[in-house]
This record gives C-alpha cells, structure tokens and sequence, in this order.
C-alpha cells in the first residue's frame, strides 16, 4: 500500500512539475534585440501583439547579453549566424547622406547634384580618384563621420558603391547611428549619412530641424522630394517604384533559432499584421509577392 501510495504521489508531482513548466514557457518573456532606427517599429509590434497574444510578453532586450530574436539589416546577416539559423525579411531601410542645417559642410555642397562617383569621392578614401578629391576643395575640407557598431548602417552604405567600411575618410562614431546627428551638428564641416527614421521627424514626416540632405543627382521629377523640402512619404513612396544608384536601399530582416513555438507565432503575426506599419516608422515595404513569401519560412 505504502509503495502504491509513493507511485501516485510521484506522478502527481511529475503531471504538476510539466504544468507548471509549460505555465511558466507560456507566461515567459522573449527578447528583440533592435537597432534604434528599427526600435520605434518593434515597440509598436509589440504592444500590438499583446492585444492578441496575453499570455507571451515580448520586450526590447537590454544590454549585449543573448536575445530570442534580432532586427537587422541583411548584409549584417552574417555577423549573427553563430546565434540565429534563420531570418525573414520584413521590409527596407534607406540611407542619405546628410549635413548640419546652415552649416559651412551645407555651404560648400550647396548647389551640388552629386552623382555615385561624386559620392564615393566624398565618403571614400580610394588611390583611384585621390586626385578628384584634391582638386575638388569642397570635398577637401568636408569631414566624414560614419558608424563604427556592428549594426551601424556604415557597411550597407559603402557596400553600395562597391567599397569596404574602413574604406571611409574622416572619423569613425562608436555607438548607436544617431550618434551620427550629434558629430555632425558640433562640427560645421561634418557630413554623414543615416536611415530615414534617424533623419526625419516620424511626426510631421518632415525632415528634422537641425538636418539638411546633400544633394543628389537624381531626375528633375523626384528631386525636390529628395531636398529639404520634400517629406518622408514622398520618399517612401518613390524608393519602392525605383531604386536610384545614389541612394542606398537595404532588407531589413528578423533572426531568430527557429525552435521557438511563440517566437514563430510571433512572426507570421508581424508577416500579416505588423509590417502595416512600416511606412509610418520610416521603411519601406516588400512587394507583395516577396513579402507573403516569407511567411513559408518560418519555422
């Protein structure tokens, strides 16, 4: 009897013991690590998820520690492979080259419709085109500020005019790509880039007040847009018609380990639901076809 008694109880502590850990899986918290351009976009899914989805709470992850999940730009993939075996693309961020409203970097460029090379003779450091910069006095005066982080925006920008990030001039900013704004608006000859997000007011969809674009040699139909004058739905709505080799366009993808039950739930619901929301969060959207493609690779 006694051995009939210990047998029950011990199922009854195995069957609680299995309620209580699928409870608490259920109940638990899933990280989102997320660049700052992308972050307002992922508070959103998030709060909005959890109209649907009580019972799993997602949050932005702190620090560098371990995530469930992680935001990233495509070409940036790589560099968290060793943590993450797959990714969905949910739209795209574009990148301008920007100065301080006002500034002398502002005055020198003024008037200037800068073409690819024209480009990569002010941001880059290359034996080829050494001599243009020199003869261009504008170019050799100008200081460049690029990212230095892992998730800066600096590699997708110099991947699109065929150079490597240590191929940049000038100086290199530690941290989060706004950071970028700040050199810049404390050295009137500082000229950067930044993602669309970072560089226009998501509010007024204006461009943000202290910023000025650096003109690009882009068709008289669309370059107003391209000016301080033009607005972030403008530029949204053109960057997904047509793709100009002066303007760096890159996916923005989620990594994730695929053995997650609530983190595959989580993302068909950002597949069919969240990804409304790009445009309002300054990205771009996937065409139709390659955005309900992504759906058949979550796993």
């Amino acid at each position: 009897m006694k051995k009939v008694l210990l047998t029950i109880a011990a199922i009854l502590t195995l069957g609680l013991g299995n309620v209580l850990a699928e409870e608490n899986h259920t109940n638990s918290v899933r990280t989102i690590k997320s660049p700052r351009f992308a972050r307002p976009l992922v508070e959103k899914w998030i709060e909005e998820y959890a109209k649907t989805e009580p019972g799993v709470t997602f949050q932005i992850a702190k620090g560098q520690g371990e995530s469930d999940l992680s935001v990233a730009i495509a070409d940036q993939q790589e560099k968290t492979q060793d943590l993450f075996s797959h990714w969905i693309y949910i739209g795209e961020t574009a990148v301008l080259p920007i100065t301080a409203r006002s500034s002398e970097a502002a005055r020198l460029l003024e008037g200037k419709h800068l073409n690819a090379k024209k480009l990569k003779q002010l941001f880059f450091l290359n034996d080829d085109f050494e001599e243009d910069v020199k003869r261009n006095k504008a170019f050799e005066a100008i200081t460049i500020y690029s990212g230095s982080n892992a998730t800066s925006v600096a590699g997708s920008f110099a991947h699109n005019f065929g150079e490597e990030s240590t191929n940049f001039r000038g100086k290199r900013i530690a941290g989060d790509d706004l950071f970028l704004n700040t050199a810049i608006a404390k050295d009137p000859l500082g000229v950067s880039f930044n993602t669309l997000s970072n560089i226009f007011d998501l509010q007024s969809r204006r461009l943000k007040s202290d910023l000025s674009l650096v003109g690009l040699d882009l068709k008289k139909d669309v370059a107003v847009s391209f000016s301080d004058k033009g607005s972030l739905d403008e530029v949204l709505t053109i960057l997904e018609t047509e793709k100009p080799a002066e303007v760096t366009v890159g996916k923005v993808a989620i990594t994730y380990n695929g053995t997650d039950e609530a983190v595959s739930r989580f993302l068909q619901w950002v597949l069919e639901n969240g990804t409304k929301y790009n445009h309002q969060y300054g990205l771009l959207n996937l065409n139709q076809k390659e955005l309900s493609a992504q759906a058949s690779y979550v796993h």
